[in-house]
């Protein structure tokens, strides 16, 4: 219970009167239904900070496919800044690196997440499930003669260039995630994190799982990478694997947003009153 009492209190004080931050947000829309004919579409938004959180998905400090390891290192310092900002107007931080919450579980963020109590979700909406654009059947690795087996979890814990601060929640269960979010009283769920084609879809706590249980997901799609193999279907370059996954979300999952923007949003005045 007093632990429960301090993760209220460490809500309270997450800035309640911060104002709104406005947004640009992409999605495709198929014009004629049945056609395939799916176009960009851009949308003015607006969100309260203080009922939004940001999800940290799979930032691992290490990873079976070196090419992703390497990646996800630059990922790392691109997202660090980003999570330091929100955080500072308000923005509820979930560092979600699953598999490692053993090396989390005396933490006060891992504690706090669990002290939430539990909130039974909602019937699934059950939404169109399109298969993705790529095939990532073979693990999607794209380093040439990688020595590690697919799949091999050596990852230990998050990547340590992303801070985790005293109010943050640490959690990579789908029901826990979904508690804080209603406990806090969060509409908005930001992600970023890896990877796009797989535990960004698939994970309990992250697009297809939270969008079915009716949370509003907004992808940060430079945030974000594909695990895929150019020499599969359909041929293309990592880069542009990565793009048609983050089309395929916009069209049946999540809107998404740039980090250059979602900054831009938050250069007003913090929490604290400074910029």
């Amino acid at each position: 219970m007093r632990l429960l009492a301090l993760v209220v209190a460490g809500f309270a004080s997450r800035g309640a009167t911060a104002p709104d931050l406005h947004v640009k947000l992409r999605s495709r829309v198929e014009i004629y239904k049945g056609s395939a004919d799916w176009r960009e579409a851009t949308f003015d938004e607006s969100f309260s900070p203080t009922s939004s959180a940001l999800i940290l998905c799979d930032m691992w400090d290490n990873h079976w496919c070196q090419g992703a390891a390497g990646r996800v290192g630059i990922l790392a310092r691109k997202i660090a800044p980003v999570v330091e900002a929100a955080r500072s107007h308000g923005i509820l931080i979930i560092h979600a690196p699953s598999d490692t919450m053993d090396y989390y579980k005396d933490t006060p963020q891992r504690r706090a997440m669990r002290s939430i109590p539990s909130v039974e979700p909602p019937v699934s909406l059950a939404l169109t499930d399109p298969p993705i654009p790529i095939d990532d059947s073979d693990g999607g690795c794209d380093t040439v003669n990688n020595p590690i087996p697919v799949n091999y979890r050596n990852w230990t814990k998050e990547n340590p260039t992303i801070a985790i601060a005293a109010d943050d929640l640490i959690s990579d269960n789908g029901r826990e995630v979904y508690s804080a979010l209603r406990f806090r009283g969060i509409k908005t769920l930001f992600i970023a994190g890896v990877h796009a084609n797989m535990c960004i879809l698939n994970r309990g706590f992250a697009i297809r799982q939270m969008t079915n249980w009716g949370v509003r997901c907004i992808l940060i799609r430079d945030l974000t990478d594909a695990i895929y193999n150019p020499s599969r279907r359909p041929f293309v370059s990592h880069d542009q694997g990565t793009d048609l996954v983050i089309q395929h979300i916009e069209k049946y999952w999540a809107p998404t947003i740039t980090a250059d923007d979602f900054m831009r949003a938050m250069k007003g005045p913090t929490r604290s009153g400074q910029r």
